[in-house]
């Protein structure tokens, strides 16, 4: 299969669509486990509904909540049900669509998977269509699948959950990882001000991708420094509110993507407060997809890949996003 969408996005005829069959390749759990768990096996290929469409997936990516989930830690949100094919980002081709799908078969798009339980880990997918965007322009596949759950949880944190407005300080913890590689760029596209925090040997990444100032969590605390921000994001899920409540503006916020019983409590408690806190879960919407595409075509976004798997590798893969990437994303190509 094409290593991009160049000659898809221009002539639909060159697209590598294959006819659906009734069954798909794909890799699944079927019990809470480490990475050996996953393993490759032959699943019904699903239908779409009216307001869905089918995907052939080209290529996936792994974020932190897939082996988070792997692993059974929010197995009280998500009780039971296996077989379970993880993954929630996809690049691909739209290989059947309902009659009141906006898109023709064969065009390429990336989508966020709407289903909790996910479902990219396979060579097909089916997806809301509002949870879809298509690609116009030519697009790395590698890098299309990068986009969707990272992308989105950057912009919606920043944007709809930290308020952040141009001119704004904004402080994003866990700069390095796959969330924090968009949201300095998204954050500078904004125009704010930005203070990246990670290790001393993510510095010039940082700083390539457009932070203004970096602080190496190893040796500074940045609540220590005697600075102050509009806006802290703390990307990495291991900033603390109640810490950084000091160097925080007055009507500051703290947006956080750690999910836990402590932070859900943070948000309810601050609500009343000028400096809130918020633990945000992003959410499937084809129109920030959109945006997200629009900022890589404008040249305002750079997408660096860690390293690309094959699918019968995912369990690789999925080692390499827990022991910790410097820097970019992870990848799955499904007919590498």
């Amino acid at each position: 299969m094409s290593t991009d969408f160049a000659e898809a996005t221009t002539e639909t005829t060159a697209t590598p669509l294959r006819d659906a069959t009734d069954t798909m390749r794909a890799m699944v759990y079927e019990d809470y486990g480490d990475a050996a768990v996953l393993h490759e096996a032959e699943l019904e290929t699903p239908k779409c509904l009216p307001g869905q469409v089918l995907i052939q997936i080209a290529a996936s990516s792994v974020n932190p909540i897939d082996y988070r989930l792997r692993r059974g830690e929010m197995r009280a949100l998500m009780p039971g049900g296996f077989p379970r094919v993880p993954g929630y980002d996809v690049a691909g081709w739209i290989a059947a669509a309902a009659d009141d799908a906006p898109f023709p078969v064969g065009q390429p798009v990336i989508a966020f998977l709407d289903s909790v339980r996910g479902g990219a880990s396979a060579e097909y997918a089916v997806c809301s269509i509002d949870a879809v965007t298509p690609l116009t322009k030519p697009m790395p596949i590698e890098k299309a699948a990068a986009i969707p759950l990272a992308g989105t949880t950057a912009l919606q944190s920043l944007r709809d959950h930290g308020k952040m407005a141009t001119g704004d300080r904004v402080l994003i913890n866990g700069a390095s990882g796959g969330v924090g590689m968009f949201a300095i760029q998204i954050a500078k596209a904004y125009g704010c001000i930005v203070t990246a925090v990670a290790s001393r040997k993510n510095q010039s990444v940082c700083e390539a991708w457009g932070a203004d100032q970096f602080i190496d969590y190893r040796t500074t605390d940045y609540t220590t420094t005697g600075q102050q921000w509009d806006l802290i994001f703390d990307a990495a899920g291991k900033a603390s509110y109640l810490d950084s409540r000091p160097v925080m503006t007055e009507g500051a916020r703290f947006v956080s993507t750690e999910p836990d019983v402590k932070g859900l409590f943070m948000t309810a408690v601050t609500a009343p407060f000028s400096k809130k806190a918020k633990v945000m879960l992003a959410k499937p919407n084809a129109e920030d997809l959109r945006t997200l595409v629009d900022l890589y075509n404008d040249g305002k976004l750079k997408i660096e890949i860690d390293s690309t798997y094959p699918l019968a590798r995912l369990g690789d893969a999925h080692r390499r996003v827990e022991e910790g990437v410097d820097h970019g994303k992870v990848v799955v190509k499904v007919n590498q």
